[in-house]
């Protein structure tokens, strides 16, 4: 209980900035509240002493405080028509009142709810853009997805329109418990007593009904985080025909889903009807005792008219206070999802003293490195010297640790043990986009956003020109199939650019990469979707941009692995071998091995193309 008191409080940390809006709304609810309880007095009154004035209609009571009350009142020893004239312009006028305020509070509590989720929205995002890649490696797409957009969703609704509800319910109970006590206070303890049996079930309903919200939430998540690597995966699973296990696996997550909800529907039909019960008890009860004290001449007709029309107006906040407990309970699961994200903290963290990296040369340098994922150790005491202007080639089986050492240069992960330098400079003592701004990385899963081709290429530059944009896409040898395209540059692309092949797609990606003009490139096995010929193109191309560049390239071409200045071999976390390729050949050691059962097959390739271009 105390943990979701202190979410409540925090969800309602986000209204902190647009609390004059809040006041205003909960004026207008106030100002909603007081007119609603002057009507039943109002018409209690009239049926008194114009209906039935032999009921003792000079005693009844009369809300003084409203517009024309004291003319009411006089008008009450004179015609009795012309008093239910001027009490049905009063209702008249109370009713357009209310209407007002109730336009003014439904707007500002909408509108609240809008702009907290807005803020909210942006925060979550914002804070996700931050966090590392090691989050987002243990992170499912759509469950992040889910939390962005349903969890927002109920929280929203809470903040809105059920805030504004959450307060005005009390208060009304509070005015006309004492409303009703001053009218009769034995007939108010019968009507009571029944509401504080509401209460009691409606505490023990919101007990059960949270952590059930909670389960079908993350459920949710689940199952939006399955449709998304499904539908992400369509042609994979198409081209094995694994429709059938994909829709098996589809629908048992669906049906762990549908679980959950029915036990969410089994809690409101055990508790709604209990509560719909307990309200019309208490209407009951005081026609029942309230009547006997009519008929006993102990009670006028009108202030029990008054009397059960209070009532009436407490059973319907008495059952919405179930929805309520409901909104509270979909905000209080959703907001928990939420700072469960917007309480993690990025594994990759700027230093309090970290400085901007000035311009690099690009001197690369590994010092005793290890790096492990959880318990399992992939770097292992990596040690090298990569100078400015030199082309490292990583080499080694899968799994060997390659990729790691480049995504330890721009910080995507930090070692745990060891230093990363660049030009001197522990990456750990220097800020994040003064080092990736130097740094450009053509990842292994080549991205492209749904957007147009001059788009992509500047996603790094968005300032760019169209000259300096299409500069980059000629050394990527990807000029020509652009304007080759109907739209040229403009030409949109669709999701992760699906509508390209492979080799366009790395294409597009070296060219994003060298328009940012980094000072090291990483190539990661970038060249490995394109045929021989567009790779003798693109490395062309690398040739003249690698110049005054440090390079590191994750390849196994052999073309890319005889152009370097070093290859080193990696194997199980650890450089094993480092030289050129000539050397490790000679040497037959794992890379000479390796050599003669997989390279050599792509030099004889490789001639025999060349004896065909001839």
């Amino acid at each position: 209980m105390r943990h979701r008191f202190r979410l409540t409080f925090r969800l309602l940390g986000f209204l902190r900035p647009y609390r004059a809006q809040a006041a205003l709304a909960y004026a207008s609810m106030v100002v909603v509240t007081g007119l609603n309880l002057a009507m039943p007095a109002v018409l209690g009154w009239v049926v008194d002493v114009a209906l039935v004035p032999s009921a003792g209609g000079d005693g009844a009571s009369f809300p003084a405080w409203l517009p024309g009350a004291g003319q009411l009142q006089a008008a009450a020893a004179g015609d009795g028509r012309a008093l239910l004239v001027g009490a049905a312009a009063l209702l008249v006028a109370i009713a357009v009142l209310r209407a007002l305020f109730a336009f003014a509070q439904l707007f500002l509590s909408a509108w609240l709810g809008e702009r907290t989720a807005y803020d909210i929205r942006n925060r979550y995002f914002r804070h996700v853009q931050h966090l590392s890649f090691g989050f987002h490696d243990r992170s499912q797409t759509g469950d992040l997805m889910s939390r962005a957009i349903t969890d927002i969703q109920k929280v929203r609704q809470f903040l809105g329109d059920g805030l504004v509800e959450a307060v005005n319910i009390p208060v009304l109970f509070g005015l006309v418990f004492v409303i009703l006590l001053r009218l009769h206070a034995g007939l108010a303890l019968v009507a009571m007593l029944p509401m504080l049996l509401l209460t009691l079930l409606t505490l023990r309903f919101s007990q059960i009904i949270e952590p059930r919200f909670k389960a079908v939430q993350e459920q949710e998540g689940v199952l939006s985080a399955r449709a998304q690597e499904n539908f992400s995966g369509m042609r994979v699973i198409k081209a094995f025909a694994r429709e059938p296990h994909e829709i098996e696996r589809f629908g048992e997550e669906n049906e762990a889903f549908y679980r959950r909800r029915i036990r969410v529907i089994s809690a409101f039909a055990d508790y709604f009807p209990a509560m719909s019960a307990v309200a019309l008890l208490a209407m009951v009860a005081v026609i029942w005792v309230g009547g006997n004290m009519v008929l006993a001449g102990t009670l006028t007709l009108g202030t029990l008219v008054s009397f059960n029309l209070y009532v009436v107006m407490l059973a319907a906040p008495a059952q919405n206070l179930g929805f309520l407990v409901n909104r509270a309970g979909e905000a209080v699961a959703g907001g928990r999802r939420l700072f469960e994200i917007l309480d993690t903290a990025s594994d990759i963290q700027e230093k309090p003293y970290a400085v901007a990296l000035p311009t690099i040369a690009g001197h690369v340098r590994f010092e005793n490195v290890c790096f492990g994922y959880g318990d399992r150790q992939v770097l292992r005491d990596v040690s090298f010297d990569a100078p400015p202007n030199t082309i490292v080639a990583l080499f080694g089986p899968t799994g060997s640790g390659k990729s790691t050492v480049v995504s330890l240069i721009p910080r995507f992960y930090d070692a745990d043990r060891g230093t990363v330098r660049m030009d001197g400079h522990d990456v750990r003592d220097v800020t994040l986009d003064s080092l990736r701004g130097q740094v450009a990385t053509v990842l292994q899963e080549t991205f492209l956003f749904s957007a147009t081709i001059r788009d992509n290429v500047a996603f790094g530059r968005p300032d760019a020109t169209d000259e300096e944009v299409e500069d980059a896409a000629r050394a990527a040898r990807a000029h020509e199939f652009i304007t080759a395209l109907p739209e040229g540059y403009q030409t949109l692309i669709g999701e992760r650019g699906i509508t390209l092949s492979g080799g366009q797609r790395q294409r597009i990606a070296i060219a994003r990469a060298l328009l940012t003009d980094p000072r090291v490139l990483v190539l990661d096995d970038a060249t490995s979707a394109v045929d021989t010929e567009t790779e003798h193109e693109i490395q062309a191309a690398l040739g003249e941009l690698m110049r005054g560049r440090t390079t590191f390239v994750i390849a196994q071409r052999l073309l890319t692995l005889k152009r370097a200045d070093v290859v080193l071999v990696m194997d199980d976390g650890a450089i094993v071998e480092r030289g050129t390729h000539d050397e490790l050949v000679a040497a037959g050691g794992l890379y000479g091995r390796i050599y003669d059962l997989q390279l050599r097959d792509q030099e004889t390739l490789a001639e025999s193309d060349r004896g065909a271009a001839r």
